[in-house]
């Protein structure tokens, strides 16, 4: 099959002629034709007349084609690994891995090996949950048609994609390898008898994981989606309900993998930095070492993660831009009918950046989190004093909303199954309440193993620093009752989460009066739906940015910048249950696509429909959390980055001409950024119209949908998205990389601290504003076309000139949405992590002041 898109055709004579030589092979499926609906390609449902009319006349049976699968030499080399060895190989090498690393845990201590011991229960479930998906039917054979399509090209593009994000990390991994083996190493090292090289050996090692099980996290969430999709349109053939369990256990499934990987990779850096360093032991290297090596955990996760969602989100937004306007714009068709060249490209799309994208991307924050809680942590005497169950709390947290996350994944599958389409929305809301509160209920005794009284100073410990109840009071790094304080930042993160999501459900869902007013001003044409968009996308940032606020003053006040890392932590601790149905609308809008492909009855593609309109809800409570957890993970490594360099003690003069200075160049990347990933998708939309226009014009009978017409070509605009992605995710990637190292090199630690600063501060605006923005024209145009919206006593639905008009203000949104806002959450987190692992060589020229020997001495 052309581009691995094993896209089934009618044959002519002709086409039967030259069967054998492209390696396929013809089977009578006639019978199939009579059962009801064409299969994508051969669309003799529009023979007599255009799609969607009355005048619908059954041509005769014909005899199809179908193409031979995709080589295997287009998957990934895990992949092919992995089917030589088959199931039960890989499921025996799974378990070498994880036995091997539960003895490694259970010799380091108890606090690891339990961690580790409930991520071996995660993988365990999650393997359940994948096998029960797999076991539902894929329907009849027109179905699995455009599944194998779709499924082809996605796994095709990851090849490529991981291809090249797999050079680049093995020529970061090579850089990050030399930089800690030329430099020269700190007393600490030295004193546990620890060499240079191999200090660089095990940061490069974490880096590697990081960056491969983030890879993975993105790679599985795919590949069950993919699978998924099939069974969920089949299974909406018979009930509401069945539908609705397949596509959140398959989300099910990629969320908990995202977790258990998040908490193994680090629990097993910890395991090996006892094994091979001693750490936290006598004479090993001491803790606060450590938790610096274990950064480049989270510096591999959201390098690949980085790429994964701009890859993923160039290439689905230049599908989706490019079907639409060639379908519905140009041609007049949906952007699901099957005649429109770039549909499978658009579904393709929905999971290499819905699913796998922000798989990755919250993969990132979860490790990132992690590792910024463990750097500020390892400050604290106290806290190292009090041994590995204290410093491992980071961990008990994350382990935590595992435990509450499976509890809570049978309600809306068993416990309070769905009985009616319209109650969707409400059950998987209810579900991610009832994840929070339970979080919450036991999160206290899980903080009981941190010591009643913290200094979280630098030097010192409490009974030094705070000796008196005023010393108390007047430090915030003196913490009196911690468990109690910790309890509160991780109960603000959690609640933070929530409300944030459901805030954000308000303003794009067009349940409420926001998207209905967005939708109203279609009436007077599409410059007032963008203007209407655009002021809903500023007003909602107001209250997910008041929430941030009084959630980093509660933090701060609590706990000092370890508060700011454990209330991370705490809104990331619902993330099995929010990614679980944040991947549940991917699926369900796949479904629908291939319901409507495959020409299924209506009743079916109402319920599809029903289940892709709950989607988007949860879509867009999914955004809110990932942004608001973005944003606190980066204050979070900020935070790390200036107790490591001393900058907090210091103190940064904000009005310092080399501070402020970086203070605007950092709120300005977000704004270049943007341009990058906006540009990039509208320079490949317009190829994709091109392409699409191309084949209407020179495929005879392909937009008319006559009898006998040569299928359209999926394969080249798969190419061409593909191509972009590639192409375009390159230099907004080095932009977020390569500027904290410029400026930390040139101009010093107190400079990278103020571009921090500008970078989250704009970066949240930003990301809210174009992720609202673009859903409330989403929804708008959903709205139009449901028949919602009168005007005149007139009801407007598809084809009227509202629709047009909302259609217009979605196809600018999507980029938006999907491209640009989501991949904003990463820049504010990489840079941070970025100066983080480079920090000791800022710090190692001029004493931290840069090559322009700049800062506190140097302004």
């Amino acid at each position: 099959a052309r581009g691995g898109a094993a896209h089934r055709r009618v044959a002519s004579g002709a086409g039967l002629a030259d069967a054998g030589a492209q390696g396929a092979y013809a089977i009578d499926v006639g019978a199939m034709e009579s059962g009801g609906g064409s299969p994508m390609g051969a669309l003799p449902s529009a023979a007599a007349a255009p799609f969607g009319t009355a005048a619908y006349t059954a041509p005769p049976p014909a005899r199809r084609v179908y193409t031979a699968r995709t080589n295997s030499s287009n998957k990934l080399l895990a992949v092919r690994a992995a089917s030589a060895l088959g199931p039960r190989g890989v499921l025996m090498a799974c378990s070498f891995v994880l036995l091997l690393l539960l003895w490694l845990g259970a010799r380091a201590h108890p606090a690891v090996f339990t961690t580790l011991v409930i991520c071996a229960g995660a993988f365990a479930f999650s393997a359940w949950l994948c096998a029960w998906v797999l076991r539902r039917d894929e329907g009849p054979p027109e179905l699995a048609e455009v599944s194998d399509a779709i499924r082809d090209g996605a796994e095709g593009f990851f090849a490529t994609q991981y291809g090249t994000i797999g050079n680049l990390s093995i020529a970061l991994g090579a850089g990050i390898f030399l930089l800690y083996a030329l430099r020269e190493p700190p007393p600490a090292h030295a004193a546990a008898g620890v060499g240079r090289v191999q200090v660089a050996i095990f940061t490069t090692a974490a880096f590697a994981l990081g960056a491969a099980c983030s890879g993975l996290a993105g790679y599985t969430g795919m590949w069950v989606s993919v699978r998924a999709n099939v069974r969920v349109a089949a299974a909406a053939r018979r009930s509401a309900r069945e539908p609705l369990a397949l596509a959140l256990r398959a989300g099910g499934f990629s969320a908990l993998l995202v977790v258990a990987s998040a908490m193994l990779g680090i629990s097993a850096l910890f395991a090996l930095s006892c094994a091979l360093f001693g750490a936290g032991q006598p004479g090993g290297l001491a803790m606060e070492e450590v938790s610096l090596l274990l950064v480049g955990y989270g510096f591999g996760a959201s390098f690949v993660a980085l790429f994964a969602q701009l890859g993923g989100g160039i290439y689905t937004k230049a599908a989706d831009v490019g079907a639409d306007l060639a379908g519905k714009v140009c041609a007049g068709i949906p952007e699901d009918d099957p005649r429109n060249p770039a549909t499978i490209a658009d579904n393709v799309g929905d999971n290499v950046g819905d699913v796998a994208g922000m798989g990755s991307d919250l993969f990132g924050s979860l490790g990132e989190a992690t590792c910024a809680a463990l750097v500020i942590g390892a400050q604290s005497a106290d806290l190292v004093g009090a041994g590995w169950d204290a410093m491992l709390v980071p961990l008990c947290v994350t382990a935590a909303g595992i435990f509450c996350s499976l509890v809570v994944s049978f309600v809306a599958t068993d416990i309070s199954p769905v009985r009616r389409e319209a109650d969707v929305e409400r059950v998987l809301k209810v579900q991610l309440f009832l994840s929070t509160a339970l979080m919450t209920a036991v999160m206290y005794p899980v903080l009981l193993v941190l010591p009643d009284n913290l200094y979280l100073g630098p030097e010192g410990s409490f009974e030094v620093m705070c000796p008196t109840p005023e010393a108390v009071a007047a430090n915030s790094r003196c913490v009196s009752g911690a468990p109690l304080a910790a309890f509160a930042c991780v109960a603000a993160g959690l609640w933070g989460g929530c409300v944030i999501g459901f805030v954000t459900e308000y303003y794009t869902s067009h349940s409420y009066r926001p998207v209905r007013e967005v939708a109203a001003s279609t009436e007077t044409g599409a410059a007032t739906n963008i203007i209407y968009g655009l002021a809903l996308g500023y007003k909602s940032t107001i209250v997910p940015v008041g929430v941030l606020a009084a959630v980093v003053y509660v933090a701060s006040r609590y706990m000092s910048m370890y508060g700011v890392a454990l209330s991370a932590l705490g809104m990331l601790g619902t993330l099995a249950t929010c990614l679980s149905i944040d991947v549940y609308g991917p699926v369900c809008d796949n479904a629908g696509g291939i319901a409507e492909m495959s020409e299924l009855p209506e009743s079916v593609r109402d319920k599809t429909d029903a289940l892709d309109a709950a989607g988007n809800t949860t879509a867009a409570i999914g955004k809110g959390f990932a942004i608001g957890s973005a944003a606190l993970v980066s204050l979070a490594l900020t935070s790390a980055f200036v107790t490591r360099t001393g900058v907090l003690q210091s103190g940064v003069d904000m009005l310092a001409p080399t501070v402020f200075a970086a203070l605007l160049v950092g709120a300005m990347l977000p704004y270049w950024f943007s341009a990058l990933t906006m540009k990039s998708v509208g320079l490949a939309a317009m190829e994709m119209v091109k392409e699409v226009k191309r084949q209407f014009d020179t495929i005879p009978g392909l937009l008319e949908g006559t009898p006998g017409h040569g299928p359209p070509d999926h394969a080249k605009c798969i190419k061409i998205s593909t191509d972009a992605s590639l192409r375009e995710m390159v230099a907004p990637g080095l932009l977020v990389i390569l500027t904290p190292i410029i400026t930390g090199t040139l101009f010093g630690v107190e400079a990278v601290a103020g571009l921090l600063a500008g970078g989250l501060l704009s970066g949240v605006q930003l990301a809210i504003s174009a992720s609202n923005t673009g859903g409330a024209w989403d929804n708008a145009k959903k709205y139009v076309e449901k028949g919602s919206l009168v005007v005149g006593g007139a009801i407007q639905r598809k084809g009227s000139e509202c629709h047009k008009a909302a259609v217009v203000g979605d196809t600018v949104g999507d980029p938006l949405k999907d491209t640009s806002g989501p991949a904003l959450n990463i820049l504010m987190k990489l840079m941070a992590i970025v100066s983080l692992v480079f920090c000791d060589f800022f710090l190692g020229i001029n004493e931290g002041r840069g090559l322009f020997n700049m800062g506190s001495t140097g302004n």
